[in-house]
This record gives C-alpha cells, sequence and structure tokens, in this order.
C-alpha cells in the first residue's frame, strides 16, 4: 500500500516541472482556483508561511520596524510620479476601470508593490530630522498579471511582507538595506536549512526606480536558481518627484534616503525544490507545520492508543505533535506522512511499550532510532536540530558540488549544456556582454556576490579586462 502512494509523485529526475506540481498537490500545499494564476493556500503550507512570518516579524521588531498597512488600490496619478518605476512595472499591473456601475474619471491600479503609497504617506507625516527614520513594513497581498504561472513560484497574487523605510543620510539607508538582507539570509539558514547566495544585481536586473538591488539566491534540485529575496536602497529616486523632505538640524529642507526591502510565499517553493525527494516534500523541522508524528503499531491491542496519547501529552510541551489514529494500515500512514514531509515518525506498538521505547524514524535520512521513553523529551529536540543541520550541510554541499568555473564564452556554454547550477565568471561590466551571455546560453547574471574571487583577468565574453566576478545561470 505505501509503495503505490509514493509511485504516484513522478520521479524528479523524470520530470522535475511535474513532481514539483505533484508535491504541491498530493501533499496539500495548495489547489487551483478558478480565478486565473491565482492559487488557494492550504493549511499545511499556509502553516509554513506563519512559521516565516513569525520569525521576520520578531526579526523587523527587534530592529526597531513598526507593521502599518497600506490600501489596496493605487491611482493612477501617483504611480506615474516615478517614471522608471512605472515603466518596470506596466506590463504586469491590474487595473481598476469601474466601480458598481459608475466608470472611474481615473483608473485604479490594484498594488503590485507599495512604493509611491508609502512616498506618498511618509511626505505627509515627516517635518523634521528628529520624526527619522521611518522604519514601516507591512504584511499584505499583491498583484502582478503574469502570463505563465506555477504554484508559489509565479502567481498572479501571492503574500508577501514589503518594508519600506526613509532615513536622514544616504549611509543610514544603505545600512539598512544589507541590514535587512542579513536577516533574509539568515531565515533562509535558521529556518529553512536553505544555504543562499547573497550579493548585488547588475544594473539591468535591478528594481524599477532603484539606486541598487540587493539579492539572496538559491539553488534548485534541477540547477536554476531562484531570487529568494531582494533589498534596495532608493537613494532619492522616488524624494524628488514625491517630496519626502524634512528640516535639517540647520533648519534646513534635504530629501529622505529610502530602502525597501520583501519576501515572498515563492519561498515555500525553494524549500520544496531544495530538501524534497522523489517520495515527497522533506520540512526543514523549524518551519514544520507537525514536527512528530506518532503512529500506533497495533492500535487495536489493549494500551497501545492510551501510551501514544501520553507520549503525545508530554511531547506537545516542547514540540508540534499530532497522533495517527486513522483505520488506516500503518504502511499508508507511514507513506502519507512521509509524502508531507513531517521530520520524525514515532512509532510505538505493544511490544515497544514492553520494552519502555519507541522507534524514531528520520524523514531526511529514513533512519531508525530505538530510544528508551524516559529519554524522549530530551532526545527529540535533539534530534530535530540534528535533522536542520543535516539538511543544511546537504543543500551546501549540493551548490559546492554544481557550481562551476568558466574563463571563456566556450567553457561557458559548454558547462551550461551538459552541467546544472551556477556558473562563476568574470564580467567586465558592459551590459551588452551581459545580454550576449543570456542570448547564446539562456543563464542570466543572478549576482555580483559580496566575496569576490578573481578567477581570470579576462571578460568571459569580449575577453576584455574584468574586475567583478558574477554567479550567472537559469533561473525561475
Amino acid at each position: 500500500m505505501d509503495k503505490k502512494l509514493v509511485e504516484q509523485i513522478t520521479s524528479r529526475d523524470e520530470d522535475f516541472a511535474k513532481w514539483y506540481t505533484d508535491i504541491v498537490k498530493k501533499a496539500e500545499l495548495a489547489d487551483y482556483s478558478s480565478v486565473r494564476g491565482c492559487m488557494i493556500i492550504r493549511p499545511y503550507a499556509y502553516a509554513m508561511w506563519e512559521h516565516i512570518q513569525g520569525y521576520l516579524d520578531r526579526r523587523f521588531k527587534e530592529t526597531g520596524h513598526e507593521n502599518v498597512y497600506m490600501p489596496l488600490f493605487i491611482p493612477e496619478s501617483l504611480l506615474e510620479k516615478e517614471k522608471d518605476h512605472v515603466e518596470g512595472f506596466a506590463p504586469e499591473v491590474a487595473w481598476v476601470t469601474q466601480g458598481g456601475n459608475e466608470e472611474l474619471t481615473e483608473k485604479l491600479c490594484v498594488r503590485p508593490t507599495s512604493e509611491t503609497l508609502f512616498c506618498e504617506h511618509y511626505a505627509k507625516i515627516v517635518q523634521s530630522y528628529k520624526d527619522l527614520p521611518k522604519l514601516y513594513n507591512q504584511w499584505c497581498s499583491v498583484v502582478r498579471w503574469e502570463k505563465t504561472t506555477r504554484p508559489f513560484l509565479r502567481t498572479t497574487e501571492f503574500l508577501w511582507q514589503e518594508g519600506h523605510t526613509i532615513h536622514a543620510t544616504k549611509e543610514e539607508a544603505e545600512e539598512e538595506t544589507i541590514r535587512m538582507l542579513n536577516i533574509y539570509e539568515e531565515l533562509c539558514r535558521e529556518m529553512l536549512a536553505i544555504p543562499v547566495l547573497k550579493g548585488q544585481k547588475t544594473e539591468s536586473e535591478k528594481f524599477a526606480g532603484g539606486e541598487a538591488t540587493y539579492t539572496i539566491e538559491s539553488l534548485m534540485h534541477d540547477g536554476k536558481a531562484l531570487q529568494s529575496g531582494t533589498s534596495h536602497y532608493f537613494g532619492q529616486n522616488f524624494a524628488k518627484p514625491f517630496e519626502m523632505q524634512y528640516l535639517d538640524k540647520n533648519g534646513k529642507l534635504q530629501y529622505v534616503y529610502q530602502t525597501s526591502w520583501g519576501i515572498t510565499t515563492r519561498i515555500i517553493g525553494a524549500l520544496i525544490m531544495v530538501h524534497g525527494d522523489d517520495n515527497g516534500l522533506v520540512v526543514p523541522p523549524r518551519i514544520a507545520p507537525l514536527q512528530v508524528i506518532i503512529v500506533p503499531i497495533a492500535q487495536h491491542k489493549e494500551g497501545v492508543l492510551e501510551k501514544a496519547d501520553e507520549l503525545k501529552e508530554e511531547l506537545s510541551k516542547i514540540v508540534r505533535v499530532k497522533i495517527d489514529d486513522s483505520d488506516k494500515m500503518p504502511g499508508w500512514k507511514f507513506s502519507e506522512h512521509e509524502m508531507k514531509g513531517v521530520p520524525i515518525r514515532l512509532e510505538v506498538g505493544p511490544k515497544d511499550i514492553a520494552k519502555n521505547q519507541v522507534v524514531l524514524v528520520r524523514r531526511d535520512t529514513r533512519e531508525k532510532i530505538m530510544v528508551p521513553m524516559s529519554n524522549l523529551c530530551d532526545e527529540v529536540p535533539a534530534l530535530l536540530d540534528n535533522i536542520h543541520n543535516s539538511m543544511l550541510k546537504k543543500a551546501e554541499m549540493f551548490i559546492k558540488e554544481n557550481t562551476h568555473n568558466a574563463v571563456d564564452m566556450e567553457e561557458f556554454k559548454a558547462i551550461q549544456n551538459n552541467k546544472k547550477g551556477f556558473i562563476k565568471a568574470m564580467w567586465c561590466g558592459d551590459a551588452r556582454c551581459e545580454e550576449k551571455i543570456k542570448e547564446l546560453t539562456g543563464a542570466t547574471s543572478r549576482c555580483i556576490p559580496f566575496n569576490q574571487e578573481h578567477i581570470s583577468d579576462n571578460c568571459v565574453c569580449c575577453g576584455k579586462k574584468a574586475d567583478k566576478l558574477v554567479y550567472w545561470g537559469r533561473a525561475y
């Protein structure tokens, strides 16, 4: 019975896209809705998002940020105040043109992002240097009219947080931008067991209207990159058209410096593709909706369910735990919870009770461990930490094994055609070379890493002198 259930998931190496869709559906993460390009986030995935929210919300507040909420709609005239910004988002904007039976005198954009709303608000409430900095964040959904969609990775509507801050000095704003990027990196490492590359986007890949965009990039099992979070430094690009000014200590009017940063439900897609295997999800323990599933063996026998209840009561003080006391066969239960990626399965039956022990089975390695019942409350948290660390180490090794150096275009193309993952190569800084690499290979620049290396003197594309190392790759 358990074998049949596992077979319902397509193998990753046979068809990675189908494997991904199978997991999203069969592990009950999301369902398709009647609204084009929109998904229904089911309780299991939403619980993961709540753990992500909880971690980030705590970190934001520790660094002085406050939560606010901005309107869903943006008037067309407001959106058009920053030229580069509106041009960057125009193809993805959804418009409201009618309210009730009346045609609107001005179109309303359904927010694709909220920079303009924050700018308008900040311009009203900030007068003096004493009002700065303003460190705001909002949790909301946004709409971007995507041509092709896939659950979590790219949907018409998605959930996210967007931070928007203004500062008196350039230095403060730049520090904020990097601080928030570091928090995103810590989220991925500490909660999701996902290692990331950290660096700056090239000019052509940066946020529309920004001075600089910083990114964390993760690597999926199929060798494609996923932009997993971004932080933007705007300088005064929005401050000037929106008249965001303040009086400094000398009574002189100055423009503010601004940042914006966000992470979305797309990170759940990353989790699936970094850790999942041919049997389903493998959920990192710290964001797992359920950390331990208790499966009673021979539950019809006297004392088994009672002992399972007793163990659940004990463990529920320290972990997220449930009992599967359904009428399904144990093998079916094993397969179901394996497919959903529950980090630890706890088996307890008459023989275990007689020996005062339980069997713990790790989802990540399938290792079975016999543990005395008296040690359970010490062993389970330690095992969850061990699973997290093992998953992180495995993902780090995957990136290491799938990162390649290229010093010229022939080598670049050979790697791209025969291997998967990131390609490290030098770049002269010319956008024409960046575009040519994309045309010839399908690879885009993922980031200019903060930790620079020098692997060649020359640009991988044109052969001219180069001093920037760039990570390249195909991406979602």
